[in-house]
């Protein structure tokens, strides 16, 4: 681990001279998400003591949510999934736990004055899923517009989390989700409440209802989004795979995500913040069209290997003078089963490529479960290497 101290630049400022698109003391490192499981299996090591063991640049994340007028928390809310699950009279929630031998099951019923809504979600203890999709029929949009809580931002949370990373990291926090189970995008959102297949379908047989979940869904977000001005967020996320080329065509992505996710980049911006565009899948077609909504970052790259389509250097000339890039890097094949020697040669190749110029943020393509405490330490010192001269 490096010495406090020993390097030209903090993390946090390393971090976001990258993000500014700007060329750090070396090569920033870093990972999205850590996974309760992950971290469980390495002895309930917390996050910051994660960071801090192989000397990556650290990531607070933080919800950063309250509820809008007339709306309260759940008080029975009591994990990250349920942490946006607000409440008012007119849209109450009620949990229902179903007998399932493999995974635990919950039906979530929101009753509202004109109609119930209900939802099933599955977990196995290290992801949950929907096992019954929320929007059933489609003037249930009527019903999320009318009486869904609005969340807003809690900018205290956020100077908590500020004061509690100080100079070690940054700040991230994401758009807010739809209650109860949700993602920052709009498209992704409304893909999670319908199911992707037929939202898809709906592109074509119905492209105005589509449009019409989507603008329910932006406004939400856009009224989260201007809620953060003066919240010390450092990152704020949007996006979601399935807006990915693996997923969609870029025609769709034309008439359905960048209309909707554009207005909430712009009044995040407004608002002060900057924002990162999520896509873990394919990128490579939608590569201009992402930065065409002028995102200040975006990720994931997810190599070929993964179920991706990244090619770093490719990207890098296309719009790595417009975006600061975050990822690139194949964790499933180098945090697990090769030598220390591969994942320092990963590390070095995805610098190489993306580095130049800076801009670059090297981190897995997502998520992690499994991960050899010898292949990370490999990963985060070849990082420590890999210096702008």
């Amino acid at each position: 681990m490096p010495v406090p101290g020993s390097d030209p630049m903090t993390s946090r400022e390393r971090l976001l001279t990258a993000l500014s698109r700007g060329i750090p003391d070396r090569l920033p490192a870093t990972t999205h998400h850590l996974m309760p499981p992950f971290l469980q299996a390495a002895g309930w090591m917390s996050e910051r003591a994660f960071f801090d063991r192989y000397g990556l640049d650290a990531v607070r994340w933080t919800s950063g949510v309250r509820p809008g007028a007339g709306c309260r928390a759940d008080p029975r809310s009591d994990s990250v999934l349920e942490s946006w699950s607000h409440t008012s009279d007119s849209w109450r929630i009620e949990r229902t736990s179903l007998s399932n031998p493999d995974f635990r099951t919950v039906r979530y019923a929101i009753v509202t004055p004109r109609k119930t809504l209900s939802m099933v979600l599955q977990d196995d203890g290290r992801t949950t899923w929907v096992a019954e999709r929320l929007l059933k029929e489609k003037p249930d949009i009527d019903i999320v517009a009318e009486f869904a809580p609005v969340p807003l931002c809690d900018a205290m949370a956020v100077e908590a989390a500020r004061g509690d990373i100080a100079d070690r990291g940054i700040v991230r926090g994401a758009i807010p989700g739809f209650p109860l189970y949700g993602q920052p995008g709009c498209w992704q959102d409304a893909a999670v409440l319908v199911g992707i297949e037929e939202l898809i379908l709906d592109t074509y047989e119905d492209p105005p209802w589509v449009a019409a979940l989507l603008g329910v869904l932006r406004d939400r977000k856009i009224a989260f989004a201007r809620s953060t001005a003066g919240a010390p967020f450092d990152l704020l996320e949007l996006g979601g795979g399935d807006a990915s080329s693996t997923v969609i065509s870029p025609a769709i992505f034309d008439r359905f995500v960048a209309p909707f996710d554009a207005p909430i980049i712009e009044a995040a911006h407004e608002a002060g913040q900057r924002v990162v565009y999520h896509t873990c899948g394919g990128m490579m077609p939608l590569l201009e069209r992402i930065a065409g909504m002028e995102p200040d970052a975006m990720e994931t790259f997810t190599p070929k290997e993964m179920g991706g389509d990244a090619r770093l250097a490719e990207a890098k000339r296309r719009i790595g003078s417009r975006v600061c890039m975050i990822g690139g890097f194949d964790q499933f094949h180098h945090f697990t089963g090769c030598a220390p020697g591969d994942t320092r040669r990963a590390v070095r190749e995805a610098f190489e490529q993306a580095g130049p110029g800076g801009g670059f943020i090297l981190a897995p393509s997502d998520h992690f479960f499994e991960a050899d405490d010898a292949l990370l330490r490999a990963f985060a010192d070849e990082a420590r290497s890999c210096v702008y001269r």
